[in-house]
Parts: structure tokens; sequence; C-alpha cells
């Protein structure tokens, strides 16, 4: 028998759904629509588009679009995460032509935008308490709860052991990509809804258009029929031990990224930030988590491999935790944190070594003698190829690169100026600088 044709032997691809073409390259906001303006309104939110696609940003995530429950409610607006009504706008934002306004202007920039969901929990007033009580988690004492073993005493959990429970949410779902033309979901605690019911509705989306999913998990497995993307946590909470207690970068290196290269499936789309809102609302702004870090993070974590997200804000210098349950908009001013969005944003559009899953190019260890404190990479898909020196410490010292494989001219993409690299790379690194080269066919 001739192995060769024996299906038993071929390699298995992990990711079953198609991620849409658009997403290829993209990048991701995240936009809090209370405390995005004075009015907080979509309307308001019209007037940043064209700035924020300047800046390079593709994809708008909305936070919560729903009304939100009053019962128990927290603060003065509540939470958006407490859903009220699953098919109706929340008049805080405006109106249903507003809301249709808003994604018509989203598009008409060229850019895509995908709704919050909260399918594992309701408000304690939302409308299928009454019509449908059997759809709810009990507890011992056969009343609603909370999210068992969570702190959310302003929304009741929702049982996905109801057949009924699963087709209403997968039909309203359905509802905002028909009627408002939405090009896919965020999904909150997306790993406490079962997944057996993600991957049908996925099936059931892509049916309408080819969406885009985002997952906020971790879990491997959500990316197989299911999900497009999911949050990176890890990442996150390695670089803050780096950026805040010295941690070694070798934590980076060998704990997480030796991991995410020879497990994670590369058609899994990590989203790579620094800050979004559940960080800033509840654990520090990215200045009190990342100090003098900041920047190095940022240039790591948007070209590393992964779709990169910017949280409202953060391009204006945000060095506060927005009030989550009370109006708190954010102060709108020009800061170097947008040209240094701008930047990358670009050098990720056009080289494609810097794209996302498998439309871009592994992340390759260079390797140097400083390993402990410098953490350098290369990328490299079809003839693009990008370069990253970054010292990820507060110490400055002469680093040694073994760059043989990646002998050539390159372009210092902060600079500007042409860099010769040969086969041993010498370079004297301030604490937390960062040196990006790239050879890009289109910059």
């Amino acid at each position: 028998m001739d192995q060769s044709t024996d299906n038993r032997y071929l390699p298995k691809q992990y990711v079953k759904i198609t991620t849409p073409d658009w997403v290829k390259n993209a990048t991701l906001y995240e936009l809090n629509i209370r405390q995005f303006s004075e009015e907080g309104s979509f309307r308001a939110v019209e007037r940043h588009l064209p700035r924020l696609k300047k800046m390079g940003i593709d994809i708008i995530w909305l936070m919560p679009v729903q009304p939100i429950g009053e019962l128990h409610r927290k603060g003065s607006l509540g939470s958006y995460y407490s859903v009220k009504d699953y098919l109706k706008i929340n008049p805080e934002f405006g109106t249903e032509e507003d809301f249709r306004s808003l994604v018509k202007a989203i598009h008409d920039q060229g850019m895509y935008v995908i709704l919050d969901w909260v399918a594992n929990h309701t408000s304690w007033d939302n409308e299928l308490v009454t019509l449908h009580p059997d759809w709810y988690m009990k507890s011992r004492k056969g009343t609603f709860q909370s999210t068992r073993w969570r702190d959310y005493d302003d929304i009741i959990e929702l049982d996905y052991r109801h057949p009924d429970l699963r087709k209403y949410m997968t039909d309203t779902m359905k509802f905002w990509i028909n009627e408002y033309q939405i090009d896919g979901y965020r999904c909150d605690i997306a790993s406490f809804v079962p997944l057996d019911f993600w991957e049908n509705v996925r099936e059931e989306l892509d049916r309408i258009k080819s969406v885009f999913m985002l997952a906020e998990a971790e879990d491997k497995e959500l990316h197989r029929k299911a999900f497009d993307s999911t949050y990176n946590w890890t990442l996150w909470n390695i670089l803050h031990q780096i950026a805040i207690n010295n941690v070694s970068v070798k934590t980076l290196t060998e704990a997480y990224i030796a991991e995410h290269v020879s497990i994670f499936p590369k058609a899994g789309i990590r989203m790579n930030f620094i800050d979004n809102h559940d960080k800033n609302s509840w654990e520090g702004n990215q200045y009190s988590n990342f100090g003098e870090a900041l920047k190095a993070v940022t240039v790591f974590t948007f070209l590393m491999d992964g779709i990169p997200l910017v949280y409202s804000g953060q391009e204006a210098g945000l060095d506060r935790s927005l009030a989550f349950f009370d109006k708190d908009p954010i102060e709108w001013k020009s800061h170097e944190n947008e040209e240094l969005y701008t930047t990358l944003f670009e050098l990720k559009h056009k080289n494609q070594a810097l794209w996302n899953g498998n439309f871009g190019g592994e992340m390759i260890r260079i390797m140097n003698d400083r390993m402990d404190q410098v953490i350098s990479f290369v990328r490299e898909k079809n003839g693009d190829k990008v370069l990253a020196f970054i010292n990820l410490s507060k110490e400055s010292f002469i680093v040694q690169f073994d760059t043989s494989f990646d002998t050539g001219i390159y372009t210092n993409l902060f600079t500007v100026e042409k860099k010769i690299v040969s086969g041993t790379l010498i370079m004297t690194m301030e604490p937390w600088e960062y040196i990006v080269l790239h050879n890009s066919k289109e910059i």
C-alpha cells in the first residue's frame, strides 16, 4: 500500500473556519461610546471616524449598544454588560436611525464594525425573566443567580441546556447582521458559554455574510469552528511583570512565545493589547501598568503575531481609569501615542510579514548576548521582512545580535534611515529602547 495516499498520515487543519480576507492586516479599536464624548452618543462618534481611519484603524468594536437593566443597577447609568433587551438600542446613545447612520459612516470610511455581545447573562429585568424563567440558572434555593463564583450582582446567568434559548440567542445575533449590517461580534466571557453553541452560531452567521468573531477567552479550542480571534491575557500579564517587577525576558520568550509558536494554531489570531475596558476600569491605566516601558511593550505587542487593539483614549494619552457605571468622558488631545500607532499600523498594513494569522510571517528568534533583557526576532512573508530589537529592561548596555540569516539593507521605521545589517549586529541600547528595521516592497 502506498502510504502517501493514506489520509491517516496527512496533516490535519485544526482551524476549520475561514477568516474574512479583510481581517488579514487589520487593526482593532474598542470604542466606549458612553465616555467617547460629552454627549456619549452614536452621532458624536461619527466625528472621530476620519481620525481613527487616518491612525490606521480597520475594525471598530462597539461596546454593547442595547438598553441597560435598571433593577439592581450599579452606579447611575449601569453596566453595558447588563442587557435588558437584546433587540433594542440604548436610548442613552441615540435612536435606531442614529445607529444605522454610525454603521454606514464606519463602512463609508472603509472600516468594519463588530458589536459586543453578552450571551452568558442578562439584567434582572430583561423580558426573558418573565417570559422564560426556565432559561436561567437557579441557586439551591430555586432563585435566580448571578454568574457563579463571580461578584456580578447586577446580572443573572442563563442556562444553555435549553435548546429554545440557544435558538433565541442565535436568532438575535442574526438580527443585528440582517437589520444593521454589522460585520461580526466580540463575545463577552465566551468560554462561560458552551462551545457547541458558538460553533453553531458561527455556521449560521457565515451563511448570511463572512463575519469576524472575537472571543473574550484564551481557549485554543474556540478557534476550531467558532472564533477568528481570542484574547492574549497571558501576554499582558507577562509584559506587566517585566515592566513593573523587572522579570526576566526569558519568562516571555521561553514560558510564553515558545508555547505560542509550537502549540497555538497559526490560523488562530491572538488579540494583543496594552489596555482594554476591563484592565482600565479595574486594574489601572496604561501608564500605571507599564510605566517607562509603555512604548517598548506597545511596539512589541503591535509587531508580535496577532491583531493589535487600541482602547478608547489610549491614543490621547489616557492616564486614568474611566468610570464604568457613570459618565466620565475622555479628554481628547494630540499625543505622541497617536503618532506611534499610526507609524506602526502603516507598516502592518503594507508589510506582509506583520499580517494576521496565516496571512503573516512566523516569529523567528534572533539570538543575542542579553537574552534576559532583550528580545529580538524577525518575521518574513513573501519577501517582506521586519526585524525587531527591543530592550525590555531599565538597563543600558551593548548588545550583540546574530543576524547571519538576515543580512541586507533595511529601513529604520522611526528614523527612515538606511541600515546595513551584516552577519553580526552590535548596538548600544538604552533602557526600554526599540529599533525596528524593515524592507517593505510598498513602503
